[in-house]
């Protein structure tokens, strides 16, 4: 069951966390049942095995064919440890694996090369985003997928690709089918970054013709979510340095000049994430000229009202005096004169400011 989670990919002080001792991250619902499928790699074509049993999965280890055991699902802890446990990963290994939520990392030690990374994904809009944690564990003749979310096929494309092979995979390919897998879950994140693209977009051109609190708020929610995105590529940059330093042994030269690639894609990926943040910056800097242009628009047409009416209060004050002497007070027509000049006064005022461009509005909206 698919969780709308968006801010469970950062991690908070301890401080910070709600009781006394960190524990387990609660989830309603429960977590999804555990689903076990295997991959034979037989010299004659690609075998599946789906809804596999523990001892079903001891019969294809005696065989010695290199496998590549599929885990979907962790509702049942026990059995994935059971089944780490006969494939014989050490328990420093399996924490990484079954823990939630993990940092992206890739390490290596010994005979094993450990990747943990997040399928991510967005809701019904680009606002909110969702992330399934999927392990990836490689040994000699074993590569293990541990997947937090179960999809109704485990890696389709690949599969479908692998079943398409002559001749079909050996053991040598599994660290191919490694960095394939990293690679799927780095470029899903390119579509993520231009749905996200086109959001700001719509909200820059939403804050030049009508600028509302509401939209700025979207702005912030578009930048954490970039940030996520963003701390989830980041670490993955040192870390795929060291590993083609460390000379790994279970890395073919293929794999490696893969994950050489896979070094600049992740480049690519944070250097999109720069591009997208100065979109959100866009956004902002345009909300606040907007705003900004209409309260210049407000002052202009106050100061219009008060330009106006600043002579005919004058005129109203003078003959609101009532002195004796005043000559024009004892005229018949006197004040049909004094309303006419005013009207007078004010026309020749607006039409003086309408000349300098005082009633040009220029805040109406683009068309």
């Amino acid at each position: 069951m698919t969780r709308l989670d968006p801010g469970r990919l950062r991690s908070r002080r301890l401080g910070e966390r709600p009781g006394q001792l960190p524990s387990q991250l609660f989830i309603h619902g429960g977590r999804a049942p555990t689903r076990l499928s295997v991959l034979c790699f037989h010299p004659s074509g690609l075998e599946e095995r789906d809804g596999l049993q523990l001892d079903e999965l001891n019969v294809l280890l005696e065989r010695g064919l290199p496998l590549w055991v599929r885990v979907q699902g962790m509702g049942n802890q026990a059995l994935i440890r059971s089944v780490l446990d006969r494939l014989g990963v050490p328990e420093h290994f399996q924490t990484p694996l079954l823990d939630l939520p993990q940092r992206p990392r890739v390490d290596s030690s010994g005979d094993m090369v450990l990747a943990v990374l997040h399928r991510l994904s967005f809701a019904d809009t680009p606002d909110r985003l969702i992330g399934e944690q999927i392990g990836l564990l490689l040994l000699p003749t074993l590569l293990i997928s541990i997947e937090e979310v179960p999809k109704p096929s485990s890696f389709p494309e690949l599969t479908h690709w692998l079943s398409c092979l002559d001749p079909a995979p050996a053991k040598e390919d599994l660290d191919d089918i490694l960095h394939f897998l990293i690679d799927e879950l780095l470029d899903s994140l390119f579509p993520l970054l231009e749905q996200l693209s086109e959001l700001l977009e719509q909200l820059e051109e939403a804050a030049l013709m009508r600028p509302k609190p509401t939209l700025l708020n979207r702005a912030y929610t578009a930048r954490n979510t970039l940030r996520d995105i963003r701390g989830q590529v980041w670490p993955l940059r040192h870390q795929i340095m060291v590993l083609l330093r460390q000379n790994q042994r279970l890395l073919g030269p293929d794999a490696l000049h893969g994950f050489q690639d896979m070094e600049q894609r992740v480049g690519l990926i944070f250097e999109a994430c720069e591009l997208v943040r100065r979109q959100c910056d866009s956004v902002t800097e345009a909300y606040m000229a907007s705003i900004s242009n209409r309260m210049n628009q407000v002052m202009k047409t106050l100061t219009i009202v008060s330009t106006i009416f600043a002579p005919l209060t004058f005129i109203a004050g003078i003959y609101g005096m009532n002195f004796v002497n005043m000559p024009e007070l004892q005229w018949r027509f006197g004040y049909a004169a004094v309303v006419m000049f005013m009207l007078l006064v004010a026309a020749l005022q607006s039409y003086w400011l309408w000349r300098r461009g005082w009633f040009q509005d220029w805040t109406t909206g683009r068309r």
